[in-house]
């Protein structure tokens, strides 16, 4: 609620620097109790809102009357917190002058009850974004990881189909490796007992 009001406050600050230059600059650019008291007269002359009559009858104790202009000239002193507050020498914490404040530079939404249902309102929206957001987000993840996983299932597929292969290759060299070296040691016997049956018939001929 603290930091809404002052967020309130801040936002009536800004509009009080733009309208200072328009329309009410005689009123609002070096504002006074007497100048913001007539202008608040002014604008509670000209069709006010249900809201800014409660206002007015909040801070005054008075409801607004045409012909009670007079006893409203009494009124001066309830505009010093307004006139300080336009000026940045105080922080007012009256929130019927800070409303006033607001009426009389026309700042929207208004009052301050209004301003914080609104501020609730998008304050929610906003959680209501970031939650989708984060629903979205994880609902990307997932499907992320579940093409990740399709993906490495696809590479293992592969692997797991050329097992087999993989297999009969291995198999076919270990056959190898065992097959070639009884084909040697055989040629390598086989070549022995010829030397030697060569060697014999040339040592017999000699004889």
């Amino acid at each position: 609620m603290n930091n809404t009001l002052e967020e309130y406050k801040k936002a009536i600050k800004i509009k009080y620097e733009i309208e200072k230059e328009g329309e009410h600059f005689d009123y609002l650019y070096n504002p006074s109790r007497g100048k913001l008291r007539d202008l608040c007269w002014l604008i509670f002359e000209s069709n006010p809102t249900h809201d800014d009559l409660n206002v007015f009858k909040n801070l005054f104790c008075l409801d607004f009357d045409h012909s009670k202009k007079n006893k409203f000239k009494e009124q001066k002193d309830k505009f010093r917190p307004i006139e300080t507050f336009f000026k940045s020498e105080t922080d007012p914490s009256n929130i019927d002058a800070i409303n006033l404040a607001a009426i009389m530079v026309d700042f929207q939404p208004r009052p301050f009850k209004k301003f914080n249902e609104k501020c609730r309102i998008e304050e929610a929206k906003q959680i209501e974004r970031v939650g989708r957001g984060v629903v979205i987000e994880k609902v990307g993840i997932e499907k992320n990881v579940l093409v990740n996983n399709e993906n490495e299932e696809s590479k293992e597929v592969p692997k797991k189909g050329n097992l087999l292969m993989n297999f009969k290759g291995l198999f076919s060299k270990k056959m190898a490796q065992k097959i070639y070296p009884r084909k040697i040691i055989t040629i390598a016997i086989g070549a022995v007992a010829l030397v030697s049956s060569a060697c014999l018939y040339f040592v017999q001929k000699k004889d």
